[in-house]
């Protein structure tokens, strides 16, 4: 619920930032006409006062790194808890898997256990030799 509205917010203002930017007017618009009256300074020199779209378009950023920070912690943290039926379903499943059984054997009869390995036979004892 938190991470659907987060992201929806954060989905917004990036259209929000987008829009202002378009918007908003470069440092050249008013480069061919400023060359012969002496406007060439403001043209090309630094901006006295921001305007209002340049304003809120640092809002906005700044917000969007928030919402983007948000974004990353909650997806990174894990859930306590299912909060679905599908969920609860998964996790129950998981944790009660059945025993196999053999094929013949009555139904919820555990597999018995491996037989174990024959062990291996001794050597016959060393027989005498008779030398002549």
């Amino acid at each position: 619920m938190l991470r659907g509205f987060i992201l929806g917010v954060h989905v917004l203002l990036a259209f929000m930032i987008v829009g202002l930017v378009l918007l908003q007017r470069g440092k050249g618009a008013e480069a061919g006409a400023g060359f012969g009256s002496g406007a060439s300074g403001t043209v090309f020199g630094a901006r006295g006062t921001s305007t209002l779209f340049s304003r809120l378009t640092a809002v906005f950023a700044a917000l969007f790194f928030a919402t983007s920070l948000t974004l990353a912690y909650v997806g990174t943290r894990s859930a306590a808890e299912p909060t679905t039926v599908l969920e609860r379903a998964a996790q129950s499943a998981a944790t009660a898997v059945p025993a196999p059984t053999q094929p013949g054997a009555p139904q919820g009869a555990a597999a018995p256990a491996a037989p174990a390995a024959a062990p291996a036979p001794e050597a016959p004892p060393p027989t005498p030799s008779k030398t002549p």
